[in-house]
């Protein structure tokens, strides 16, 4: 296949706009597939996994390669639920252009408007599709009205619709200037007529916009626009493939994806719109051997390919999922995995058709494929010649926003459920796991709630793994505030070898974050020095279940000033005693309190949300300590006690109509309200 007959592009937008069905009209319309998936019936070739099936929304990114007209389509299907939108990031960096699916019915919403930024992170050309006209509410001008206020440009549409709603029956193709009338059965066929009288005046303003548009392409076409030349069919297209590719405009179509209007042309459009890669730039990557940057051509001879997407299959074993920047590879070969340092053997590469793999003998330059059963390959990992061996940059993934503690229902679960998730994690880098050193909880942190849902289902239904999820404990700590001193004596002597250990200790407070020290004042050898670690041990060991709450105490001093011994009686472990009860009753007499974590929580969005995100975080006790515009709103920064937003992520969401979007880190620990530690030390007595 000769590189520039290749498009690779990704349909995004936000969930429910209609991208697999549109893409699996697109494969019934280039002989594909024999009739068209129904997402809700689960005969999508796109949706395939069982969770998607039951759900009837994408939850992965997956690809169909499809050839049409001797072109070789890559096409990416991608969610677009807020959990799941890094999954689009990926794709997004393994193509050329971009579809993005508007609703005729519900125009831009503010999942839409984050993957547009992630295409203009990646510099895509795009075209834009306004789906389900069809449909009740459908308004193809309120949907274009949406666009151009929420992405910030002048879309250009080169397609009309004629109809609305169930009266939509056709399409006016701006370039020929024709009437595309198509009959009530889906099948991409149309008839072609003059446009209805109603519509000509409409039809004619904007085709004068795409005229002046294109003209702006090219200095003959300019010098024509200027003379007032009617432009060729032929010139228009050109002028349109040019402004694509240069990223000058956005050309808008229309349609219905169910009824399989609009579809064709779409296609169409791809092929003639969007870059081949030979006409995207350069790739950027870092020389291996030296280090400085380099730009990766497809038209580079030593191979070069990207892991942008990994499946773990209970069955095939790991699905690795490439896109192929330079050269090419063939079947039993050994290649260089440049992050690792290690090389794997290519025993078979596929194409994918969705849920369907075809063997194939070789992958070149431009193309995305597969293999399976890598040892040593990740998602973001490069695979490369190892005569010029280059690293593509990994994508930079939103940080997760949510954790849930996760716990195995039985003995055969726990067993199962590291190894489970450590798969899971491999084919979804929105995933993080760790063990929270305080609580000892095993906490699943993701993109939201339906995020860490899904995981537990994957669990179930790929590994026959269960577990519960609950909201993570919080990790208070207790400390004190004031010096105190006092004595603690064991002593245990009835017949025989007794016990004996007697210490004064004197307790101090330190500053936030300090930790716990210990110090050795003893002098006279009144303590034997091999006695002196038992009494620390004992302090350590006592502290940790705190006194007010069980949480482990923190931030203090404990200085061993004095004591007593018996010669024959004492002990290690008689010692450990007298410190643990020394520690007990002098931290009771030094105002102890219970201290919460604080959060630092960074909020991004809109500026008319602003207020009621403020007033939210107040409600919280939290401290704003800064609001200040961005280019696309505001960002509002402030200090929360962790306990206030273990689940802010949905709150977020609902508060902003889910145009807003936060990061938040651990910060530091402040002393909790008297009232709310009176609530929960006597929840813990309970």
């Amino acid at each position: 296949m000769e590189t520039s007959m290749i498009r690779n592009v990704a349909f995004i937008s936000h969930g429910g706009a209609g991208k697999t069905s549109l893409i699996e009209a697109v494969l019934y319309n280039t002989g594909a597939t024999q009739k068209i998936g129904n997402i809700e019936s689960g005969t999508s070739v796109m949706d395939f996994d069982q969770i998607e099936i039951e759900r009837k929304f994408s939850i992965n990114a997956k690809v169909a390669s499809v050839t049409w007209n001797k072109n070789l389509l890559n096409i990416i299907d991608t969610p677009g639920y807020t959990n799941f939108l890094h999954e689009t990031k990926c794709a997004l960096s393994a193509v050329d252009g971009a579809v993005i699916i508007a609703s005729a019915i519900t125009g831009v919403k503010a999942e839409t408007i984050r993957v547009w930024q992630y295409a203009e992170e990646y510099n895509l050309s795009k075209l834009i599709f306004i789906n389900k006209m069809d449909k009740e509410r459908a308004d193809f001008y309120n949907a274009l009205g949406d666009i151009e206020k929420a992405f910030g440009i002048v879309p250009l549409p080169i397609f009309l619709p004629i109809g609305k709603e169930s009266s939509f029956k056709g399409i006016i193709d701006l370039v020929r200037m024709k009437a595309l009338i198509y009959p009530a059965e889906p099948t991409a066929q149309y008839t072609i007529e003059d446009i209805p009288e109603d519509l000509l005046s409409e039809a004619e303003f904007h085709r004068q916009k795409l005229i002046e548009a294109v003209s702006e392409t090219d200095d003959n076409l300019i010098e024509k626009y200027l003379e007032g030349a009617e432009f060729t069919e032929t010139e228009i297209r050109k002028g349109l493939r040019e402004g694509v590719v240069t990223k000058r405009f956005v050309p808008v179509f229309c349609g219905s994806a169910i009824k399989n209007i609009g579809s064709k042309l779409l296609l169409e459009g791809i092929i003639d719109y969007l870059p081949s890669p030979l006409q995207k730039e350069a790739a950027f990557a870092i020389d291996d051997h030296s280090g400085e940057p380099v730009d990766v051509t497809a038209e580079d001879k030593e191979f070069a390919a990207y892991v942008f997407k990994t499946f773990a299959d209970p069955y095939a074993g790991k699905l690795t999922i490439f896109r192929v920047y330079s050269g090419s590879i063939k079947n039993d070969t050994s290649i260089y995995n440049v992050n690792k340092k290690e090389y794997e053997k290519i025993t078979q590469l596929f194409i994918l058709q969705g849920k369907n793999f075809v063997k194939c003998d070789t992958l070149t330059a431009g193309q995305i494929g597969m293999t399976t059963k890598l040892k040593y390959t990740e998602t973001f990992d490069t695979l490369s010649s190892d005569v010029d061996p280059v690293t593509f940059p990994a994508v930079t993934l939103p940080e997760p926003v949510i954790s849930f503690s996760i716990t195995p229902k039985s003995k055969e679960d726990e067993d199962k459920v590291s190894s489970a998730l450590q798969k899971l994690m491999e084919e979804d880098k929105g995933l993080k796991l760790r063990r929270d050193d305080k609580t000892g909880d095993l906490l699943l942190s993701g993109m939201g709630q339906m995020h860490i849902e899904i995981v537990a289902d994957k669990l179930l239904k790929k590994f026959n793994v269960h577990v519960e999820l609950n909201t993570p404990k919080v990790p208070y700590m207790e400390t004190i505030k004031i010096k105190s001193n006092g004595q603690g004596k064991y002593k245990k002597q009835s017949g025989g070898k007794g016990q004996y250990g007697d210490v004064w200790l004197e307790l101090s407070p330190l500053e936030r974050g300090a930790g716990f020290e210990f110090e050795d004042r003893i002098v006279g050898g009144v303590v034997p020095r091999n006695f002196i670690p038992a009494v620390e041990k004992g302090v350590i060991e006592a502290a940790q279940e705190g006194i007010l709450a069980g949480y482990p105490m923190v931030d203090f001093k404990a200085a061993l000033y004095d004591g007593s011994y018996h010669s024959v009686d004492s002990s290690e472990m008689a010692f450990k005693i007298a410190a643990s009860m020394a520690f007990k009753k002098i931290a009771a007499e030094a105002k102890p309190v219970i201290l919460e974590p604080i959060m630092i929580i960074d909020v991004y969005a809109p500026e008319q949300y602003v207020g009621a995100i403020v007033g939210d975080l107040n409600s919280r006790r939290g401290r704003v300590t800064n609001v200040e515009p961005q280019t696309t709103g505001q960002h509002i920064s402030a200090a929360v006690p962790m306990a206030e937003i273990l689940k802010y992520a949905p709150d977020l969401r609902s508060m902003t109509g889910g145009h807003g979007m936060f990061t938040m880190e651990f910060s530091h620990y402040e002393e909790l309200p008297t009232h709310l530690a009176t609530k929960l030390i006597n929840e813990k007595k309970d």
